[in-house]
């Protein structure tokens, strides 16, 4: 992969436009891990783990209780902090990255370490800290010097070269 330590840094529109994609397979993973907490969840209420303080509905025993929900929606949240984590460890790509042909590395060409790739997601602010590329000449937005890494355009052979290696 060293051919990909020159390639050239990507634009702020590409890094949205994979953005727009990425939230959308976010957005499909936060609703299915909400999915599947809730049913852990209900097992929990069923078995008695969870009192249900009178509720009829499982639903109102998790919206009734601050420490469940918080726990639910920090589980949301790491199944998505985990997705794109996965994805820049793997090969440096999420699906919204591959469309667009942009990759995630080192500035060597390398892969991040895991590391870098959840420094990377805390520090992004959901894809905000993109927008500081707009006040920075090197084309590196705040994650990418945090984080040790930047994000590349690739040319359609070196994308198609990532997707085909395992």
């Amino acid at each position: 992969m060293s051919s990909l330590a020159n390639a050239p840094r990507a634009s702020l529109g590409r890094r949205l436009a994979a953005w727009v994609y990425d939230f959308m397979v976010a957005l499909a993973v936060y609703m299915l891990a909400g999915a599947v907490l809730f049913a852990l969840f209900t097992v929990l209420v069923s078995v008695g783990v969870v009192d249900k303080g009178g509720m009829t509905h499982t639903v109102d025993v998790l919206q009734s209780s601050p420490v469940w929900l918080t726990l639910n929606e920090v589980g949301k949240l790491l199944a998505v902090t985990w997705l794109f984590v996965w994805s820049w460890k793997k090969k440096g790509q999420t699906l919204g990255m591959r469309a667009w042909r942009l990759r995630v590395q080192r500035t060597d060409g390398s892969e991040l370490d895991a590391r870098q790739a959840w420094l990377r997601v805390v520090v992004s602010f959901g894809g905000l800290a993109m927008f500081t590329l707009l006040w920075d000449d090197e084309g590196a937005a705040m994650n990418d010097r945090i984080s040790g890494s930047e994000v590349v355009m690739l040319t359609v052979e070196q994308n198609r070269s990532l997707m085909e290696r395992d």
